[in-house]
């Protein structure tokens, strides 16, 4: 990525971030990156409207929880909901009792689940090619993400259930795309990340700063990005 545009923001913004905490240990270069790479782009271009500009939910952000596996993978599962609500400024997040109330569905299945549940009522297709080991489908508009969908697979271990629940859940509010230089996040299909790391956590707030609206182009959010990194920087501790 070039950063040209940029160099005016970034002499003032890096003399003015905090020598030390944990949300400031990456340098802007590379939060502005990580944003370009999960932001603008999609991992299966065909799930979205137009892949390449910003997708985010707008309206609060309503779970519901489907337990179909053996273990009962519930209350793990709300609690991460009810953390990324905490963690991110401008995200409202809450779980609702009823299916018809949602516009975030999370399915916790076994892997003999998996292709029914995502043919069935991801694609609502019996002949859907399923990919992945899980999976999130995005619905999203000009106003921002209407719908999300993600399937979570419980008896695989407890790495892949972690893994699969903070990627798919993170990746159904905007961030969708993976790429294997990203290091420090989850992100990645290479890392070993499975929690909301601190570099995920500034990526979100940067998504769901108010500035940042459904539908921009990356040129559009060119000028502002390095305010709302600096921002997003204090948001995250």
């Amino acid at each position: 990525m070039r950063f040209v545009c940029y160099t005016l923001f970034l002499a003032s913004i890096l003399m003015a971030a905090p020598a030390k905490g944990a949300s400031n240990t990456f340098s802007t270069e590379e939060l502005l990156d990580g944003f370009e790479k999960t932001v603008f782009g999609l991992e299966y271009r065909s799930w979205s409207w137009r892949p390449y500009l910003v997708k985010k939910f707008t309206k609060p952000v309503r779970f519901y929880v489907y337990n179909m596996s053996r273990r009962d993978r519930s209350k793990v599962v709300r609690s991460f909901i009810r953390d990324i609500g905490r963690r991110v400024s401008g995200l409202q997040t809450e779980i609702v009792s009823l299916p018809a109330a949602a516009n975030f569905d999370v399915y916790v299945v076994d892997r003999g689940q998996y292709e029914t549940v995502v043919r069935r009522d991801i694609y609502k297709n019996p002949r859907a090619k399923v990919p992945g080991r899980c999976l999130v489908r995005v619905v999203s508009g000009r106003n921002g993400i209407k719908r999300s969908s993600a399937v979570i697979v419980s008896d695989e271990g407890e790495f892949l259930f972690q893994r699969c629940l903070v990627e798919e859940i993170l990746q159904g509010l905007g961030p969708m795309n993976d790429n294997e230089k990203l290091t420090h996040s989850v992100f990645n299909d290479s890392s070993r990340h499975s929690r909301f790391t601190v570099f995920d956590q500034i990526l979100l707030n940067m998504l769901y700063d108010p500035r940042i609206k459904p539908g921009m182009s990356r040129k559009q959010t060119e000028s502002i990005l390095p305010l709302v990194v600096r921002d997003a920087r204090h948001r995250v501790r």
